[in-house]
């Protein structure tokens, strides 16, 4: 039968001694309950080391940590920095609002600041402003020559802004570079010579 003794008409003697049998059995499985109860279980790998659990799970914290920290750098980058210094500055002047007394008057220079500094449709006096700071900014640099391309010279210095466009030198300049270049083009003539055999 399923649990271990005979079926059918058995003797009692039989029947004393498998039910015996039994008693001794299962005293042998509880002393090995008693045992496993308070072991640990050991979890193994597909090649049947030991897999250490704290060690990975600490190990999968880091790589979450670190992942999280490259997703937040990304994200960062993602934004851009110019919109997340404006969204820094936004935020500094909510705060910076939200410290102010409800009530303003008309003393209050932030607020007189920030409607001067607003642009209305149809002022008048917007265009001078506007050209007036233009000029106020604007750094003054020295005048450039912006003609057709001059011939070169041995110091590759641009001619100045009043320059008309007339060559108005003896050809030495000229006579320097076309040596240059015909020794240049003699050389790589001598050494192409040099290996072509080779």
């Amino acid at each position: 039968m399923f649990s271990g003794v005979k079926a059918g008409l058995v003797s009692a003697d039989v029947l004393r001694r498998e039910q015996q049998e039994l008693r001794r059995h299962e005293r042998d499985n509880k002393q090995l309950e008693e045992e496993s109860r308070y072991s640990q279980t050991v979890y193994r790998d597909k090649s049947g080391r030991k897999r250490d659990l704290a060690q990975e799970q600490l190990e999968q914290r880091q790589k979450a940590e670190a992942q999280s920290e490259r997703d937040e750098q990304y994200a960062k980058w993602g934004k851009g920095l110019a919109q997340g210094r404006q969204q820094q500055q936004n935020m500094e002047d909510a705060i910076k609002e939200m410290h102010k007394p409800l009530a303003r008057y008309i003393d209050d220079q932030d607020l007189d600041r920030m409607l001067r500094e607003q642009e209305r449709e149809g002022d008048p006096m917007a265009d001078f402003i506007k050209k007036r700071k233009a000029k106020e900014n604007k750094v003054k640099e020295k005048p450039k020559y912006n003609g057709p391309a001059p011939p070169l010279n041995r110091f590759n210095i641009w001619p100045g802004h009043r320059w008309d466009g007339v060559d108005r030198s003896n050809g030495f300049e000229q006579r320097r570079f076309s040596r240059i270049a015909n020794k240049k083009a003699v050389q790589e003539l001598a050494y192409k010579w040099s290996v072509e055999d080779m």
